[in-house]
């Protein structure tokens, strides 16, 4: 922290996600400034610095960001096969990290950048939570906690889009293993939201296709389409079915059936319904307003690091690796066409 007592923040890959989600709520803090960045090019740091923090100082490499005295937080906004290298780079620099979604290529890089962050536990990680169910979190966990579904036996997910249709397309990163890793569509997103609300899958079997495995060259092994059978640690049985090749596709779904009660979170549209056995229809939930969640991940990070009580703020690491245990799950499964415990 400076002598203004303002933290200084470095970011170490400097895309969408963080152009437009997060670097508005860094903007709102006069206890913080952005004082370095590290993109994928000098000509796009320097690029992203005259537009958006014109005070802040371009850099070619990021191990060297990392290695600057002066920086408290490096904040983390490369795609998956770099977040384990920068973030144990950075604990061990001493800095505070921030890292984007998802975790890692692999449950073992999640692993180490967890004992990496146990070592230090004075520096405050967090990685970026999944936006999908935050307006009705607390809504949904009262319902559980109030046993309103009684004992759950079926948990249905569909997550459709159809962004890989057109063959002629290039791979899109997420397409692409060596900068993607092990994370295939939405399944790591909304794993994450399923074992907090639900607790953890502890085995599962899967099934990829991919459409068009040759674009524009390059040879595609990360699916187009996922279909996951899991059982939960509470007994439920789980279909997750994921997709980027669905025409037409209406969104985003998720379906719970207990032996009291049905509960559906229309996710793309924000909003939840459910009844009891024995009602006529389904009806829509109200979410109070004093029970919405909104998005304060940026301030929930940084109110952390400032407190310095060692607090660490959800999503954790230790979220982290529990999904990328299924991830994990996921590709061991496809590779072996056999059911997968999770441990």
């Amino acid at each position: 922290m400076n002598r203004n007592g303002k933290l200084r923040i470095g970011i170490v890959g400097a895309g969408g996600i963080v152009q437009k989600r997060h670097l508005p709520a860094l903007r709102k803090r006069a206890d913080v400034e952005v004082v370095a960045v590290s993109n994928s090019t000098y000509e796009s740091s320097e690029k992203f610095c005259r537009e958006n923090v014109p005070s802040a100082v371009p850099m070619t490499n990021w191990p060297e960001l990392v290695a600057l005295p002066d920086i408290d937080v490096i904040w983390i906004g490369t795609p998956p096969y770099m977040h384990s290298a920068v973030t144990i780079s950075a604990l061990e620099a001493g800095k505070h990290v921030f890292c984007q979604a998802r975790m890692a290529n692999d449950r073992a890089e999640a692993e180490e950048m967890l004992a990496t962050s146990r070592r230090f536990p004075h520096q405050v990680t967090m990685l970026c939570p999944p936006p999908f169910g935050l307006r009705g979190d607390r809504v949904v966990k009262n319902m559980l906690a109030e046993n309103f579904l009684g004992e759950l036996h079926t948990i249905r997910l569909q997550s459709f889009h159809g962004k890989y249709l057109d063959a002629s397309a290039p791979a899109h990163w997420r397409q692409r293993i060596e900068i993607s890793g092990l994370n295939v569509l939405t399944l790591g997103i909304y794993v994450e939201v399923l074992q907090r609300w639900f607790g953890d899958i502890d085995g599962l079997f899967a099934r990829g296709k991919i459409l068009y495995p040759n674009r524009d060259g390059y040879n595609v092994i990360i699916p187009d389409a996922l279909n996951v059978l899991c059982h939960f640690a509470n007994g439920a049985e789980g279909v997750l079915e994921f997709s980027g090749i669905h025409a037409h596709a209406t969104g985003d779904r998720l379906e719970v059936y207990g032996s009291a009660g049905t509960l559906v979170y229309d996710f793309t549209a924000d909003k939840l319904s459910a009844a009891r056995t024995g009602d006529h229809e389904l009806s829509e939930v109200e979410i109070p307003k004093k029970l919405e969640r909104d998005w304060t991940v940026e301030d929930d990070f940084l109110d952390a690091v400032k407190a310095g009580n060692g607090e660490r703020p959800h999503p954790t690491f230790e979220d982290g690796v529990r999904y990328m245990r299924v991830v994990q799950g996921v590709a061991n499964s496809r590779a072996g066409n056999e059911w997968v415990g999770i441990n």
